[in-house]
This record gives structure tokens, C-alpha cells and sequence, in this order.
């Protein structure tokens, strides 16, 4: 399994609709100049814009956060240009982009070190092998001050491994619960 490189990934993004839409290169300006956290391809992956849409942790209602009973009253949901995620809590965010991951391709999600080095971190579990959809961003603000998040910017980048050999079961083949999401997607049993 090896690791690929920006051409491998422009041919499998443009030819296999592996990510849309797709940046060629990467973007370091917004349209009107103004510098943004970069996104799209590099030296071997890709880096990914979070949208606009955000659903920020709340203790409005004392919920417990249950992954097998999951409360949607956890959460405010937020559409914006920016996000401010509050001290020491967490959001959920998706991705601009959509992914369609081959059969013999693997990816490992990590976020980006502009964010890394405001306390910022981003978990994202790996894309499995015909995994699709937009992909959910876990966000953690780690510091004792609020974070911003800039929509339509870079927040992480994706690594493509390419197996030798194509997997006995994949995402679809076992009808993964998280399959082809189109927004932001709390926990599911």
C-alpha cells in the first residue's frame, strides 16, 4: 500500500469524480485576493474546505451526549461565513467537497496546522474503501478562549492509500450506516 502523489489524485478527482468539486491547485487567495487557509490539492493529498454549516455543543437543555441515544438538542445549528466555536467545547461541520473513494483506496483525515497551532483540532475517521458522501468534521477547541472557523476555507487534509490488492468487503458492500451523507451527520446505531 503507498501513499499518492498529487498527479495520481488529480487524475482520479478529474477522470473518477473522486472529489467534487475539485481544486487543482492549491488556493491561497479568495476570489476578491484576500488570503485564505489554503485548500485544495498537494504534494500528496488534498485538502479540504469546511462548509458554511455548523452544529455547535450546548448545555442549554442538560443533555447527555449518548452515541446510542444521541439528543439533537446537544447542539445549535449555525450557518455562517464564520463559526465561533466557545471555549473548551466542540462542533460538527461537513465538507464542501464530496467524496467517491475507490474500492483499493484508503484515506486517513488529519487537520490542518494553521488550526492545530490555535488549539484547534480536527478528528475525522478514515474513508473507507466506496465510502461516499460529504464528510462530517469533528471540531475541537482545546483552548480557554473562543475559535473562529472559517467556512469555505481549508480545515484538513486527506492522505490516499492505495492498496496492491482490491478489499473482500467494502463500505457499500456491507452497507455502511454513514453512506453517500449529504449534511452534517450526528451519531447513528
Amino acid at each position: 500500500m503507498g501513499i499518492h502523489a498529487d498527479s495520481w489524485i488529480r487524475k482520479m478527482a478529474l477522470e473518477k469524480g473522486m472529489i467534487e468539486p475539485f481544486a487543482e491547485g492549491q488556493v491561497r487567495h479568495g476570489a476578491d485576493g484576500t488570503r485564505v487557509i489554503s485548500y485544495g490539492i498537494s504534494s500528496y493529498g488534498y485538502d479540504l474546505r469546511v462548509s458554511d454549516e455548523f452544529k455547535v455543543f450546548t448545555n442549554v437543555f442538560n443533555s447527555i451526549v449518548d452515541p446510542k441515544a444521541f439528543d439533537e438538542r446537544s447542539f445549535v445549528d449555525i450557518k455562517a461565513p464564520v463559526c465561533v466555536v466557545p471555549p473548551n467545547s466542540f462542533a460538527l461541520a461537513r465538507s464542501v467537497e464530496y467524496f467517491r473513494i475507490p474500492r483499493n483506496v484508503l484515506t486517513v483525515c488529519l487537520g490542518k496546522s494553521t488550526y492545530a497551532r490555535c488549539g484547534v483540532i480536527v478528528n475525522v475517521t478514515p474513508f473507507e474503501p466506496e465510502w461516499e458522501g460529504h464528510v462530517t468534521l469533528e471540531i475541537s477547541n482545546t483552548t480557554p478562549l473562543p475559535a473562529k472557523i472559517y467556512a469555505n476555507e481549508g480545515l484538513a487534509q486527506v492522505l490516499f492509500f492505495e492498496a496492491n490488492e482490491l478489499c473482500e468487503v467494502s463500505y457499500a458492500d456491507r452497507g455502511g450506516k454513514y453512506m453517500k451523507q449529504q449534511g452534517i451527520t450526528i451519531p447513528r446505531m
